[in-house]
């Protein structure tokens, strides 16, 4: 066998559809010749001739004789060049672009990178900062690095570098339990002790060196000592030994599944950390399967009075806690046991300092723990030497804060949402934005002629043409139990008498807001308005439809909120964010779901049906 053929071989084996695909787009033009293609790959034209012949035996390319000129080729299926996922690297920035990426790729990506931007073309901007790899969830840089190469072909050894480095600052620093009882903060190296600590800690937090390498700290300042050491680009490990508070045996009468399992199992090791998880994958009871384990009584924080009844609930009917060791503590009720349920308004102010003192708390749990880096509300995370575990499906925050949940509370501990998908334990929704016009000219012209700003939103979120728009959504999918959610209360007003069902606002007492969700659990309420009371925690486990009507501009942790009230394991639940064409709303539309899509969950737009 001569060189040549051995070069075709070798040639016509490596050219997949994908090769060629490349071939095409690098070419510029939807055809190409043997001789084209022979050149785009560096080989003969004869190696690539037989590649082409090839592809063609598979079915995977056409070709086109020409009388005067060579034969073109072309894709048999056009599609597959426009749909097919592509990845654009720019190392020097630290981004990249996927094109029609897979929910597995996109999956992948929630890993080690940040979305920034999606496109209606199905592009998808991601940027690597040091938080994603810091937080990345894996024991070795090597299984890192790994779905890295899986998703960036294309290599970059200072990109690589860069990320090695980062990787390894997460483990500079570490705080941990002397011997005689107090706490010292350790760094790998004297210099970084010297250049970095000492020089960005004061007194109040390093009291006094212990050696070189090892300071004592004040105990009172451990968050502060985290967060500054965080900012300076070193997150700092927490190995003390904490406090277990007083006793409290329990058990849980459910089975935990194999993902929640392994949650509690590396929270208790860990001793602090944030579970992160869709809607619907069970950290509430993956949080009561934590204080079975650690068997100390409990303060769990949360931000409405109905998620902390329905904790109550939930303690009394899945553990085997009495109801005199179950206390509620908010503005309804003061009642401190054994297990609190409190408000983090009402822990937050001073006046009700007691009840962090009150009880020795071994465990302290934040419920939807994004609330924590509120100013008012972060007054709780002092407790620094007990057991803290923060719950949350989107731990995002609009002003950038998000850093705060981590070097309060933990670092991550959560489950790929592409696992939990496949698994069947949480079914994907599917995510609809629909672009609504205007019901008629004048509403237009009264919002061209508005205040830019909050005036002009509102008129967008209240465009009359959004009641025809949600009755036709509610009318084709009516077999289907439906939350409407809605920004502003007249907006939720019109709607609900336009749809003849309950408003549910922050003005209803708490009495009746409690029977309209359990009608609607029971089926005996088919639809509900909602405002944002009904945005986080609230348990709708059966919610199959939501459309939102209006939302808080571009937040993308209400987005993933409200999509979340339907995802859940039985059954298809849709999706559908309502945005008036030509305004600010379609921009937000779009970073609503944004965190969705971040986590694979395919994201469509198009026209309202209802209205032309």
């Amino acid at each position: 066998m001569t060189r040549d053929d051995d070069e075709t071989e070798v040639v016509e084996a490596a050219v997949g559809v994908d090769r060629f695909y490349d071939a095409l787009e690098a070419h510029g033009r939807p055809v190409i010749t043997a001789s084209q293609l022979a050149r785009r790959l560096d080989t003969t034209q004869e190696a690539a001739m037989q590649a082409l012949e090839s592809l063609h035996d598979r079915g995977d390319v056409e070709r086109a004789d020409v009388e005067s000129d060579p034969s073109v080729w072309y894709a048999s299926d056009w599609r597959d060049v426009v749909d097919r996922e592509r990845v654009v690297f720019f190392p020097e920035r630290r981004q990249f672009v996927v094109d029609q990426p897979s929910q597995f790729t996109r999956a992948q990506c929630s890993q080690f990178a940040h979305l920034v931007d999606t496109t209606r073309s199905g592009g998808y901007l991601y940027e690597v900062r040091r938080e994603d790899v810091w937080q990345a969830p894996y024991d070795e840089f090597e299984n890192l690095e790994r779905t890295m190469r899986q998703v960036l072909s294309e290599r970059s050894p200072e990109f690589e570098a860069w990320v090695e480095d980062q990787w390894k600052r997460a483990n500079q620093f570490v705080l941990r339990t002397h011997e005689d009882g107090y706490v010292v903060l350790e760094a790998t190296t004297d210099s970084l002790m010297g250049n970095v600590a000492r020089e960005r800690l004061d007194a109040d937090c390093l009291r006094a060196p212990i050696d070189d390498s090892t300071s004592w700290v004040a105990e009172e300042h451990v968050a502060t000592v985290k967060r500054t050491l965080y900012q300076a680009g070193y997150p700092v490990r927490d190995d003390r030994k904490l406090d277990g508070g007083d006793a409290l045996p329990m058990d849980l009468g459910l089975v935990l599944r194999d993902y929640q399992q392994a949650w509690v199992d590396r929270f208790v090791e860990a001793k602090a950390g944030v579970m992160v998880g869709p809607p619907g994958s069970g950290k509430t009871v993956a949080a009561m399967g934590t204080m079975a384990e650690i068997e100390g009584e409990t303060l769990i924080l949360v931000p409405s009075r109905e998620l902390a009844s329905q904790w109550h609930e939930e303690l009394l009917t899945h553990t085997t806690l009495t109801e005199d060791q179950v206390g509620e503590y908010h503005g309804g009720t003061k009642d401190v046991r054994p297990v609190t349920v409190a408000t983090y308004q009402t822990a937050g102010m001073d006046r009700h300092r007691q009840l962090f003192d009150s009880r020795e708390w071994g465990l302290v749990v934040y419920d939807e723990c994004q609330h924590i880096p509120a100013d008012v509300r972060r007054r709780t995370a002092d407790l620094q030497s007990k057991h803290r575990l923060g719950l949350t499906a989107t731990p995002v925050r609009e002003d950038d804060r998000e850093e705060d949940i981590f070097t309060l509370l933990g670092p991550p501990i959560g489950t790929d949402w592409d696992a939990l998908f496949e698994a069947g334990y949480v079914q994907e929704p599917e995510v609809h934005i629909r672009y609504v016009p205007w019901a008629d000219d004048e509403t237009r012209s009264e919002h061209a002629s508005a205040e830019p700003g909050h005036d002009r939103r509102q008129l967008a979120a209240r465009n009359p043409a959004k009641v025809e728009e949600t009755r036709h959504l509610l009318a084709e999918h009516a077999d289907k139990k439906a939350l409407v959610f809605v920004e502003y209360l007249d907006h939720g007003e019109q709607l609900a008498e336009a749809l003849d069902a309950p408003f549910i606002s922050g003005e209803m007492p708490h009495g009746r807001r409690r029977e309209l969700f359990a009608e609607f659990r029971r089926g005996g309420r088919h639809t509900l308005v909602v405002s944002r009371v009904g945005d986080e925690g609230i348990d709708l486990p059966d919610a199959e439809l939501a459309v939102v009507a209006s939302g808080l501009g571009g937040s993308r942790r209400q987005g993933a909120q409200r999509a979340g009230r339907t995802m859940r394991p039985e059954g298809t639940a849709r999706v559908y964010v309502l945005a008036t064409r030509g305004t600010s709303e379609e921009r937000f539309a779009k970073q609503q779901v944004q965190h969705l899509a971040s986590k694979g969950i395919g994201v469509r737009d198009g026209p309202a049906e209802a209205v032309e």
